[in-house]
C-alpha cells in the first residue's frame, strides 16, 4: 500500500533525553535497534540517550549516531505496524544520513560509524568559541544575505538553514554571527536569537570536515535508493550513487535547502509528512512552508498511533 506520503528525519536539536521510551516498552524493535548502533560504537547507546549522566547527548559525535539510531528505530516499527509506504524521503542536515539508511542507500552500520566520524570532524574544524550559529525570524531571504554580506568583514557568516519562510538559521564565526543579530534587528527582524550549539553548520568553516568525510564515502557501499530522496544541497531527487556522495560531501558546507524540498515533494503530490524522529520540529516548520500539507510526529506512543489511524483513513 502506498499513500502521497512522505517521510522526513529531524537534524541536530531534536534529541533529548529518555526519547523513544514509551515505544520501547511496548516494542522490542527500538531497542534492538539501538543494540545494532551500540555494537558499532563500542558503548551503551540506549542507556546513554535514557539517563545521560554526563550530558554526553549534547556532543555532536554522540548526537549524531543518537539521532540516526532514533529515527531508523522508528522507520522499522513503522514498517512491522503498518503497510503504508513512503512515496517520498528527505532529511534535515544529520536526517539525510536517516533518510539514506531508511531508503537502502547507505547501510545501517555504516551510517552509525559515518556519522559517528561526521560528528567528530565537525567539531575539530573550528576550536571551540570560534564559531557559533544563530536563528533569524521575520526577514526575507534576500534579506538575510544581505545582512550576511554586510556583516561579514573578512569573516565567514551565512545563511545555511533555509527552514521555512521568514525563518533562517546563519552560521559562522562568533564575532561575525554576533554583528549580523545586531544588523538583522536593526533591518526589522521579529527576532534574532544564537542557537545553543557547538558547531557552526553548513558554512565554509566546515570544508575541512568535508575533506575527511569524502575519504570516508569513499570506502562506503552507496546504491540506488528504492524510495525517492530529495537532498539537502540540491532540493531535488537523487537516485545516483555517486552524486548521492557528492551531495552529501557539500553538504557540510552548503545551505540545506529545507523550504524548497518541501514545496518540491508537494508539487509532486505529497500531501502528508511523518517525522520519524524525536520531536516534532519539521512537522511545525511544514505548516509554515505549505498549510495543505499534514504533518504527523511519530515519536511517542501516542503519536505514533494517531498517525497511523489517520493515514490508514484516507
Amino acid at each position: 500500500m502506498s499513500n502521497n506520503i512522505a517521510f522526513v528525519f529531524p537534524g541536530q536539536g531534536s534529541q533529548h533525553v529518555g526519547m523513544l521510551a514509551d515505544l520501547a516498552a511496548d516494542s522490542s524493535i527500538i531497542q534492538q535497534c539501538f543494540a545494532e548502533a551500540s555494537e558499532v560504537l563500542g558503548y551503551d547507546l540506549w542507556d546513554l540517550c535514557q539517563n545521560d549522566p554526563d550530558s554526553s547527548l549534547a556532543k555532536t559525535e554522540i548526537t549524531q549516531p543518537a539521532l540516526l539510531t532514533a529515527s531508523v528505530s522508528l522507520w522499522r516499527l513503522w514498517q512491522d505496524r503498518s503497510d503504508i509506504q513512503p512515496a517520498m524521503m528527505a532529511g534535515h542536515s544529520l536526517g539525510e544520513y536517516s533518510a539514506m539508511v531508511c531508503s537502502g542507500a547507505l547501510g545501517f552500520s555504516d551510517a552509525v560509524k559515518l556519522v559517528q566520524s561526521r560528528g567528530q570532524y565537525m567539531q575539530a574544524a573550528v576550536p571551540q568559541g570560534e564559531g557559533a550559529m544563530a536563528v533569524i525570524i521575520g526577514l526575507e531571504d534576500d534579506a538575510v544575505v544581505a545582512v550576511c554580506d554586510e556583516a561579514a568583514q573578512g569573516q565567514v557568516v551565512a545563511a545555511v538553514n533555509y527552514n521555512s519562510p521568514g525563518q533562517i538559521a546563519i552560521a559562522g564565526n562568533a564575532e561575525a554571527i554576533d554583528r549580523a543579530m545586531v544588523i538583522a534587528k536593526d533591518k526589522g527582524a521579529k527576532r534574532a536569537m544564537p542557537l545553543a550549539v557547538s558547531v557552526p553548520s553548513h558554512c565554509a568553516l566546515m570544508k575541512p570536515a568535508a575533506v575527511q568525510l569524502a575519504a570516508d564515502l569513499e570506502s562506503i557501499q552507496i546504491n540506488k535508493p528504492t524510495i525517492t530522496v530529495v537532498q539537502n544541497v540540491t532540493a531535488e531527487p537523487c537516485d545516483n550513487p555517486d552524486q548521492i556522495r557528492e551531495n552529501l560531501i557539500a553538504q557540510l558546507y552548503s545551505p540545506v535547502r529545507w523550504s524548497e524540498s518541501v514545496k518540491l515533494m508537494a508539487g509532486k503530490g505529497i500531501n502528508a509528512l511523518v517525522e520519524a524522529g524525536p520531536g516534532k520540529v519539521l512537522c511545525g516548520l511544514a505548516k509554515r512552508i505549505d498549510r495543505e500539507i499534514a504533518a504527523y510526529p511519530i515519536a511517542e506512543a501516542d503519536s505514533f498511533s494517531g498517525a497511523l489511524h489517520a493515514l490508514s483513513a484516507e
